[in-house]
């Protein structure tokens, strides 16, 4: 069955909070529990679903604008996977990447210079952690524009319902 009407524009509200959602939760957990570090380039993919979360979010507060936010929402979230698109072709070797590798100093330390210098370095070049041959910059891009195609295909059927 494909929604349509209000039950299209509910559930492309509810993906444009709960993916950007979803897929922050993962790295974080990631970075705190696995020890998968990020580069310079998975900043360049959170920032997007930051903000898309934030924007999804405000369409719940704001009816009148609702609409725009969720589609600007759906647009940070494809943002996210075509930068993920971009960093998995930078592991795989098919093109060169524009940045330089990024450590990451251990907040709190006692000696803040010790922390920076026993950072693990991160290179943005290097998987550091696949699942059936495909990176997490993969993943992302997969599940990023997915899902942003599937916002934009629901705002459509919604017909401008609103609620």
């Amino acid at each position: 069955m494909r929604p349509g009407g209000h039950a299209a524009w509910k559930a492309a509200r509810f993906l444009a909070v709960a993916v950007p959602a979803a897929l922050l939760a993962a790295v974080y957990v990631g970075q705190y529990h696995f020890d998968l570090y990020p580069c310079e380039m998975c900043w360049w993919q959170r920032y997007p679903h930051f903000a898309a979360a934030g924007l999804g979010l405000l369409a719940f507060g704001l009816p009148g604008k609702a609409r725009a936010l969720v589609a600007l929402a759906a647009l940070a979230v494809l943002v996210s996977g075509l930068i993920g698109a971009y960093h998995a072709g930078v592991e795989y070797g098919w093109w060169e990447g524009l940045t330089a590798c990024t450590a990451t100093a251990v907040a709190g330390a006692q000696d803040p210079l010790k922390a920076i210098l026993d950072a693990p370095l991160v290179r943005c070049d290097q998987v550091q952690w696949e699942l059936f041959g495909i990176s997490l910059a993969g993943y992302n891009f997969l599940v990023s524009t997915a899902a942003a195609v599937l916002i934009g295909v629901l705002l459509r059927r919604s017909g401008g319902a609103r609620r």
